[in-house]
């Protein structure tokens, strides 16, 4: 398994390779098309993330040890966005989630590129996956 800053750095030097900031956002809108898509069981109000322009369900399930999330979203770019975060956080373990810093949002300039809804339901998304994180780790505690 990798840890989450080698992710990161792959993540990174991908986004090193476009020169324009247009090639980064369709390169974004390119990864929403592998995101790992929740079934449709889960597309519903709970799942939903608060405070994205569109419409994005996340669902996080603990499997030994570790959290593995898929989404969906009826915006393609928001589809891209919530996969560049599920790929450096899922299959990872609480801990590592809630202790994430995801300084490679900032390194490729995600957040100086969204719109301000956009960039309030980045910080929702890793708002929520962090909150899964903590959920988990207090129910392996009890258990």
């Amino acid at each position: 398994m990798k840890k989450i800053e080698e992710i990161e750095n792959e993540i990174i030097e991908e986004f090193a390779c476009f020169d324009e900031w247009m090639d980064k956002y369709n390169y974004i809108i390119e990864l929403g098309k592998s995101l790992p898509i929740i079934s449709d069981e889960y597309k519903t109000e709970a799942y939903l993330i608060s405070g994205c322009q569109s419409n994005l369900w996340l669902h996080a399930e603990y499997k030994d040890g570790l959290i593995y999330f898929k989404a969906d979203s009826d915006a393609i770019i928001t589809k891209g966005i919530v996969n560049l975060l599920i790929r450096v956080l899922s299959g990872q373990s609480p801990d590592d989630i809630i202790k994430a810093e995801l300084t490679y949002i900032d390194t490729i300039g995600l957040k100086n590129h969204l719109s301000p809804t956009r960039s309030n339901g980045l910080a929702s998304m890793i708002k929520q996956m962090k909150l899964y994180a903590i959920a988990f780790k207090d129910k392996e505690k009890k258990s």
